[in-house]
C-alpha cells in the first residue's frame, strides 16, 4: 500500500474515532452498498437556527431546508424536532475515482484511492449562482495554494468597483485559508469567510467549503487529482438489497423527475423491485434524503 495513502487513512481514522459523528465525513461503500450515513432527528435548543445546526452536522443550507419543509430557517423553535439529512446516495459515475461534485445536491465526494480501498469522504459545498454556474465536465487540480490571495476578476470589479485588484490572505479574503485550482483556470475549490453560503448558489462559479472542511480535503488530495462535476437531481442506491431513491429540487433543470427515476431504475435493472407509490411520494416531496422505495 502506498505510504502516503496509509498516512491519510490513519489520520482520517483517528479523526473519525475522536471527532463527533457530525464531522466524521468518512464512509465505506461497495458496488452493492451505495447509500452512505444515516439520517436522524435533532431537537432544537434555544434560539438555534437551521443554518447553525446544518454547519454543526456538516450539512449545507439547502440540505437542512429541503429536509424540513415548513420550518423557519432562522427561528425553527426551541424543542422542535428537525430531520438531519446526514445520509446520501453516491452519484452515478462510470468509476468512483478522485473528486466527484454533484451540483444538484451541492455536495462533494472524494474517493480515497482507486483500486485501493472503498472509502469516501463527503462534504457540503456552495456553487455558482444563476448565470455564473459552476461548469460541468472532467477536470484536474493543477495548483494547491495555502493562504491564497484573491485576484479579483474584472467581472466582479465591474459589479463592485470599490474592491481592490488583489485581496491579501486574511479574515477578509473570500477564498479562506486553502484553495485548489482546477484546469478550468478560473474555478477554485476553496474555503470561505462566509460559511452561510455553503449549500447555496452564491459564487461566481467557484466551489466553496466550510472553513473546517477545506483543510481535510486539501491535505488529503494530491495535485493533478481528477475532478468530475455532474448534475444529478435524482439518484438511485442500494443498501442491504433494498432500493433507495434520493431526490433534489434543481430549479434550473427542466426535467420530468418521474421519467428520470424510471430511466435510472431501468438502466440498473431495478424497476421490478420498487413500490410505485413510495417512489411517487419521494419524487413529490424532494427532501434530499435517501428513501427506501422497495416492495
Amino acid at each position: 500500500m502506498n505510504v502516503r495513502y496509509l498516512q491519510i487513512l490513519i489520520t482520517l481514522s483517528i479523526a473519525v474515532c475522536c471527532a463527533s459523528p457530525a464531522h466524521a465525513g468518512l464512509y465505506s461503500y461497495s458496488k452493492d452498498r451505495t447509500v452512505l450515513g444515516l439520517a436522524r432527528n435533532y431537537t432544537v435548543k434555544g434560539d438555534e437556527s437551521l443554518i447553525e445546526i446544518a454547519r454543526r452536522f456538516d450539512m449545507g443550507y439547502n440540505e437542512i431546508v429541503a429536509a424540513n419543509p415548513g420550518f423557519d430557517p432562522f427561528i425553527p423553535g426551541n424543542g422542535k424536532t428537525v430531520k438531519l439529512s446526514t445520509a446520501w446516495i453516491l452519484p452515478d459515475v462510470r468509476e468512483y475515482d478522485g473528486i466527484v461534485l454533484n451540483l444538484s445536491e451541492m455536495r462533494l465526494y472524494y474517493f480515497l484511492g482507486k483500486n485501493r480501498s472503498n472509502v469516501v469522504m463527503t462534504f457540503p459545498i456552495g456553487i455558482g449562482s444563476e448565470g455564473k454556474e459552476t461548469p460541468l465536465g472532467t477536470f484536474r487540480i493543477i495548483e494547491k495554494i495555502v493562504n491564497p490571495a484573491w485576484h479579483v476578476p474584472a467581472s466582479i470589479r465591474k459589479e463592485k468597483p470599490e474592491l481592490p485588484a488583489v485581496v491579501p490572505a486574511g479574515p477578509d479574503n473570500p477564498l479562506g485559508a486553502y484553495a485548489m485550482r482546477l484546469s478550468e483556470g478560473t474555478v477554485l475549490i476553496h474555503g470561505t469567510n462566509r460559511p452561510y453560503a455553503v449549500g447555496r448558489k452564491a459564487s461566481h462559479g467557484c466551489i466553496r467549503m466550510y472553513p473546517e472542511d477545506i483543510p481535510k480535503l486539501f491535505q488529503s488530495v494530491p495535485n493533478k487529482m481528477k475532478v468530475t462535476i455532474v448534475r444529478q437531481p435524482v439518484k438511485i442506491g442500494i443498501l442491504r438489497n433494498r432500493v433507495y431513491l434520493e431526490v433534489h429540487r434543481d430549479r434550473e433543470l427542466n426535467i420530468n423527475y418521474f421519467n428520470e427515476a424510471v430511466r435510472i431504475l431501468v438502466q440498473k435493472k431495478l424497476l421490478e423491485n420498487i413500490d410505485k407509490d413510495k417512489m411517487i411520494t419521494a419524487l413529490r416531496e424532494k427532501r434530499g434524503i435517501p428513501v427506501d422505495i422497495s416492495k
